[in-house]
């Protein structure tokens, strides 16, 4: 009996000590090695960027040439004014004599050159230079020359000699708002850059075909320039588009650098239709993640020749045999007319870039770009409204981001995805601190490391859902493997329990 009692206490123990190795040190050393690694990261950061509120601030310098004030209204010249608005910060000077002496040039264009080899104006600023009401420098009917660079003359309006300078200034804001609402940034540029965040509310058709010709912000893009020659046995085409690019496109996509990175090449496929999709071999540098722009010159074959483009009136618009050279006849070779095909490449490149028509007030001239194929003040325009589009893209990919990592718990977070997502925070705050003080360039920089490091860690494989494992998947794997081990712990430990409970019954039976 008493052999037998001991063997029952040596098996409690037993069953205790098993129960505690597998609490103590077991539980937690399998808890330990299968918790799911999440490193942290800046989510109070991340929650903040729902309410980003940008203040955009644009330089804007009032130059007065000699004869629009009189002496006493310049003495009196302030030396800024802020609008509070989208941030104007406007201040006012008189012109120097090296500047006096450029705006007395023959023409405005030789004017414009002139004040730029003068001193270059910093990226994103705009310049007035307010010229006498009788100067000849502008035609009578010219009120604002707007230039290639990031100036502008502005035709001083009729001022009386008894106003104050006050008044002076009053008039005239209007049409300096005119002239920077032209070469910089207006509220529909900053509204289209936030369309996938906000409303639209008045948007013209215009401007709205215009947005949707629009290419989405990317960091790099794939130009390709494809020859379709229905019919090679009626005539042989020659396009000289390595020439044509370096003279007509290189410019503009030098002029873009600081937007994205470009790859441009070329391509001719022969037994063309309209309407075929070009396809690319495997070892096309086009096949990339960028978004690929492709621009299609169709020589029509003998059946389809001439060729007209009409309007829904029936109005023709445009003529494809334009396009080739005058000594082309068929069936013979024929030489392209590059300069009339880039000049429509060019146009459509423009608008797919982002860079809208813009549409003057009456009165104003722009001068043409040039070779350049993008004004100064156009590329700011652009600069302002990619700037903008790159922090909400970036906002909205990170935020989402944080959500999904919130909502699902198990799902991996490591080191390099941290780093990224902390880099696109303090690329964001950076960018919309450089938005506040001006400084466009950096703006933009900070804005492009924002969006490549909130894709990059949106995208990053270890997110992939087939890395971790739902709940489910979990017990099916974890219940076979330790059922069968802690059925037998458990009761034991309810047999030890029930025992316990029933000597505790017994002596109580026993001291009543």
């Amino acid at each position: 009996m008493a052999a037998l009692q001991l063997e029952k206490q040596r098996g409690r123990y037993a069953a205790l000590a098993i129960a505690a190795v597998v609490i103590v040190v077991g539980i937690p050393l399998w808890w330990k090695t299968t918790e799911t690694y999440r490193a942290w990261l800046p989510f109070s950061d991340i929650s903040e960027l729902d309410t980003l509120q940008l203040q955009l601030s644009v330089d804007i310098e009032v130059v007065f040439s000699r004869g629009t004030l009189t002496p006493e209204q310049q003495k009196k010249v302030p030396l800024s004014h802020v609008s509070l608005r989208y941030k104007y910060e406007t201040r006012y000077r008189t012109a120097t004599v090296m500047e006096e002496d450029a705006l007395n040039q023959p023409s405005a264009a030789e004017a414009d050159l002139s004040l730029h080899m003068l001193s270059e104006s910093s990226c994103g600023s705009v310049v007035v230079y307010v010229i006498p009401e009788s100067s000849t420098l502008l035609p009578e009917d010219v009120k604002v020359y707007v230039g290639q660079r990031r100036t502008a003359l502005l035709r001083s309006p009729p001022f009386k000699s008894s106003w104050s300078l006050k008044e002076v200034l009053s008039s005239l804001d209007v049409k300096v708002e005119q002239v920077v609402s032209t070469m910089s940034f207006n509220h529909q540029d900053i509204v289209a850059a936030l369309s996938d965040r906000v409303r639209m509310t008045k948007v013209t058709k215009e401007s709205m075909a215009d947005s949707m010709r629009a290419i989405k912000s990317s960091p790099g893009y794939e130009i390709t320039f494809s020859l379709l020659n229905p019919d090679p046995k009626s005539h042989s085409l020659h396009w000289d588009i390595e020439g044509a690019v370096q003279s007509y496109i290189q410019p503009l996509l030098n002029k873009l650098a600081p937007i994205a990175n470009f790859s441009v090449d070329s391509q001719i496929l022969y037994y063309a239709v309209l309407g075929v999709n070009p396809r690319f071999d495997n070892s096309s540098n086009a096949a990339s993640s960028n978004p690929v722009l492709n621009f299609l010159l169709y020589v029509p074959d003998a059946h389809h020749s001439p060729l007209f483009i009409r309007d829904h009136s029936k109005r023709e618009v445009y003529n494809v045999n334009e396009m080739y050279g005058p000594e082309a006849e068929r069936p013979v070779d024929i030489n392209i007319n590059m300069a009339k095909v880039m000049g429509v490449f060019l146009a459509q490149l423009r608008l797919m870039l982002g860079v809208q028509h813009t549409h003057p007030p009456p009165g104003f001239v722009l001068q043409s770009p040039g070779s350049a194929g993008l004004a100064d003040w156009e590329l700011d325009r652009l600069l302002w409204s990619r700037s903008v589009e790159n922090i909400a893209t970036a906002s909205t990919t990170i935020t989402s981001l944080a959500q999904l990592l919130d909502q699902i718990g198990n799902i991996v977070i490591n080191d390099n995805i941290a780093q990224q997502v902390s880099s696109a925070v303090t690329s964001l705050q950076s960018a919309v601190v450089e938005l506040e003080a001006g400084n466009l360039a950096f703006a933009l920089q900070y804005s492009r490391e924002a969006i490549l490091a909130s894709e990059r860690a949106f995208f990053d494989p270890s997110l992939l859902h087939l890395l971790y494992f739902p709940d489910d998947q979990k017990f099916a794997i974890y219940i076979p493997l330790f059922l069968p081990m802690c059925v037998p712990i458990v009761l034991s430990l309810l047999k030890i329990m029930s025992e316990a409970k029933q000597k505790r019954a017994e002596k109580q039976a026993k001291s009543d």
